[in-house]
C-alpha cells in the first residue's frame, strides 16, 4: 500500500526535527525514571485519584532533569450537572534533593483531573549533576511516594 504524500512529508519533517534537535551524531539518551504512584483525595467533591511522577534526564541536559506529573482518571462525586463526572484538583508537589551537591528544589503544581485523568504537567529543574531524591507529596489526604534518579555532569572536554 502506497503512502500519501502528505503522511510522507510528516515523518520527513518529523526526522529533519528529532535531527536539529539532538543534533547529528549526536549519542543523547533520554532516560525516564518513573517513582511510585501517590494515592490521593482531590478536591471538587468526593474525589480520589493516583497521581504518577517521573522523572527525565539525558547527557543533552547535562545538570538538568525534567520532572513530569500526571493524574489517572478520577473516582467519585461532583457538583454540577455531571455528577458521575466530576472535576476535581489537588496541589502536588516534588521536592527534590541533590544528595551530591546539596542543592534543593520543588516542583508545585495544581493537577486537575477527571473521567480520563489529567494532562502531564512537566518542567525543567536545575538540580545540578548527582543523585536526586525526591519526595512526592499532596496538600489532600494521601500516601506520600519516595524515589531517587541520577543527572549526568556535562561531558569532559575533548584533551
Amino acid at each position: 500500500m502506497k503512502q500519501p504524500n502528505i503522511a510522507r512529508a510528516g515523518v520527513v519533517l518529523a526526522g529533519a526535527a528529532v535531527t536539529a534537535l539532538v543534533g547529528p551524531g549526536a549519542q543523547a539518551k533520554a532516560v525516564t525514571i518513573e517513582f511510585p504512584q501517590v494515592p490521593t483525595l482531590a478536591y471538587g467533591g468526593l474525589c480520589g485519584t493516583t497521581i504518577r511522577t517521573w522523572a527525565d534526564v539525558s547527557p543533552a541536559w547535562p545538570g538538568r532533569a525534567i520532572l513530569n506529573v500526571r493524574a489517572l482518571p478520577v473516582i467519585g462525586i461532583g457538583p454540577g450537572d455531571y455528577p458521575l463526572a466530576p472535576l476535581c484538583e489537588v496541589n502536588t508537589t516534588v521536592a527534590w534533593r541533590n544528595t551530591t551537591t546539596g542543592a534543593v528544589g520543588r516542583y508545585d503544581n495544581t493537577v486537575v483531573t477527571g473521567l480520563y485523568g489529567s494532562m502531564q504537567y512537566a518542567l525543567f529543574q536545575d538540580t545540578g549533576p548527582g543523585r536526586i531524591e525526591v519526595t512526592v507529596t499532596t496538600d489532600a489526604a494521601s500516601i506520600p511516594a519516595y524515589g531517587w534518579f541520577n543527572v549526568p555532569a556535562p561531558a569532559a572536554p575533548p584533551a
